[in-house]
């Protein structure tokens, strides 16, 4: 499959938030500093940008952007990402059977489903959100910093995961990271975004060793890695 934002534009009043446009074939990271424009992105292809703010958005692609059906999202912080009252079963929107299916997939037990968020570790809790956006069998499946709130062996285990399901499900992945670091080994392609514009795109690899623009540089050079989520 494949996957092209022929163009993105958001505005609020007379002001454009982020003009963008971007293409891969399988994986494509988004990175950027805070304020960058990642969020606004997810959340117009998502169609889930506040009311106040105006949006244009074409693309191509096999499928219809449609959450809940062609398009799946993985949030960044596992622990508010769920109703904490409420049992596990209860919260996938996806038959008994598609569940069980998605848990065993991550190697979760479907005894889990009995269970309440709270039970589980931050770990856990990852694996079963990436469980749940999967069970809707999706055609692109968005991912915001999915690792940040993890410990390292958690979140080596997790990025393993997501390649491995990749592999098997075929769903295109539209990762949005402030870690260089998980993106190596997960996604082909990359976009470097910068005041809501993408300023440099390619191969992950010639990106990450022979950036042409001076904020791409500046980034790797910092050791631009991960840092604590969002509040």
């Amino acid at each position: 499959m494949s996957f092209t934002c022929k163009e993105l534009v958001i505005q609020h009043k007379a002001k454009t938030l982020l003009h963008v446009s971007f293409s891969f074939a399988r994986s494509f990271a988004l990175i950027g500093e805070s304020g960058s424009g990642k969020s606004l992105t997810l959340k117009a292809l998502l169609g889930m940008l506040p009311h106040e703010l105006k949006s244009t958005l074409s693309y191509n692609a096999s499928y219809e952007l449609k959450r809940g059906e062609s398009i799946a999202f993985v949030p960044q912080n596992p622990f508010t990402a769920l109703s904490p009252l409420t049992k596990i079963e209860k919260q996938f929107m996806a038959p008994l059977e598609r569940a069980q299916k998605y848990l065993r997939m991550v190697n979760l037990d479907v005894d889990f489903l009995d269970r309440f968020p709270s039970e589980l570790s931050g770990g856990q809790l990852q694996r079963l959100i990436i469980a749940m956006a999967l069970s809707i069998e999706p055609r692109l499946l968005l991912l915001d910093e999915p690792t940040t709130a993890l410990d390292e062996e958690s979140k080596t285990t997790v990025l393993e995961l997501i390649a491995t399901l990749q592999k098997e499900c075929g769903f295109d992945l539209l990762f949005v990271t402030h870690d260089i670091g998980t993106i190596e080994h997960l996604c082909d392609e990359v976009g470097i975004i910068k005041n809501g514009k993408i300023i440099e795109s390619g191969l992950t690899q010639q990106i990450l060793n022979d950036p042409k623009e001076a904020y791409t540089k500046q980034l790797l050079a910092s050791g631009f890695r991960q840092r604590s989520f969002r509040e």
